[in-house]
């Protein structure tokens, strides 16, 4: 299967550079997984197609400042990093521009005497290890001298940090948001708990390497990153009692997907389990816990876009996000929504 398979047209205009006022009020598109059938509504009308019984799935990480903009401490010169993964207390796997500055040995500034690094290894890849020296508490340091990393389609500024991390964030370790789950309040979810719509809970720390384009020709010779998952009794206990009732398994955006594919993949008892995950989910795949999906739109030839064309068809998702193109949906992380199910279950 080519990568060029999952291209489409996207005007730029359409790419949402900012959230809209009312989270609950951003648009939503209805996918027939079987049929293809599309239905166009908004957010809060995702009550009415969800009912008591229903188990859905959210991914809790918060997403980090981690984007640090520092010296070479030895010429002054700027240097950026990104914190992709927390290897122990003092050591990051980091994204680093440019490149050619930050070396082995290389030392860096980013408060003076507060929080300072050092080059320790490049990876293959380019991915460098680094180690930081600091004062005092991590987080503390991290939230002084870090901000939110957008993703690169979003040039505008945000004004409000808080609207890049989902209402039920508390974990935090992710350099990305799980985009899905923006667009529900506090007060919609206790609605859904209201209608005996079960919430369970996990952890997918999310990574720079969400936005990692697919260079191979072939999809099946990408190598995807990995990404640390916490999977929990709770979340467990609600997920095995569903399934042996033969309810619904709704997953908020491809991260909570990843994660309880991941843990199905290893124990199709779906006990708890924590660990990293390099799972690729693309057409051919055979789902093995989740049943439905709520996703945001994605890139062309993104990992992303095939995982959702595993679940409801190549040809029904291409088709559904010309229709989107066509009725001008906002696009990527501060964009609408859709909900891929099957509107006869």
């Amino acid at each position: 299967m080519k990568t060029e398979d999952f291209y489409y047209d996207l005007p730029e205009e359409l790419i949402a550079q900012v959230p809209i006022k009312d989270r609950t009020a951003s648009r939503l598109l209805i996918l027939d997984k079987k049929t293809g059938k599309t239905i166009d509504k908004h957010f809060y009308d995702i009550k009415d197609y969800l009912r008591k019984g229903d188990v859905l799935v959210i991914n809790n990480t918060r997403v980090i400042p981690a984007r640090l903009l520092g010296v070479r401490t030895d010429t002054q010169s700027p240097v950026e990093l990104l914190l992709l993964k927390r290897i122990d207390d003092n050591h990051w796997e980091t994204l680093a521009r440019p490149g050619k500055k930050v070396r082995e040995g290389r030392r860096m500034t980013f408060i003076p005497g507060e929080l300072e690094a050092e080059c320790e290894q490049v990876l293959e890849g380019g991915n460098r290890i680094i180690r930081f020296d600091f004062e005092g508490v991590w987080e503390e340091v991290l939230d002084k001298a870090g901000t939110v990393p957008l993703p690169p389609y979003i040039h505008e500024k945000l004004d409000d940090p808080e609207r890049y991390q989902t209402v039920y964030s508390k974990d935090p370790g992710s350099a990305a948001a799980p985009t899905a789950g923006l667009h529900f309040t506090k007060e919609l979810l206790e609605e859904l708990r209201g209608m005996g719509v079960e919430i369970a809970e996990l952890t997918l720390h999310v990574g720079l390497g969400t936005f990692r384009p697919v260079k191979a020709d072939n999809i099946e010779e990408h190598e995807m990153h990995s990404e640390w998952y916490d999977f929990p009794k709770e979340a467990s206990d609600i997920i095995r009692k569903a399934k042996a009732e033969g309810r619904r398994i709704i997953s908020v955006g491809t991260t909570s997907t990843r994660t309880l594919e991941s843990v199905a993949a290893i124990d199709p008892e779906m006990n708890p389990h924590s660990g990293y995950t390099n799972i690729f989910i693309y057409p051919g795949y055979e789902f093995k816990c989740i049943d439905s999906l709520i996703t945001n739109f994605h890139l062309p030839e993104s990992t992303l876009i095939m995982l959702v064309s595993a679940l409801a068809g190549r040809d029904n998702v291409l088709n559904a996000y010309k229709h989107a193109v066509e009725e001008r949906y906002r696009f990527f992380s501060f964009g609408d929504a859709m909900f891929i199910t099957d509107l006869e279950d």
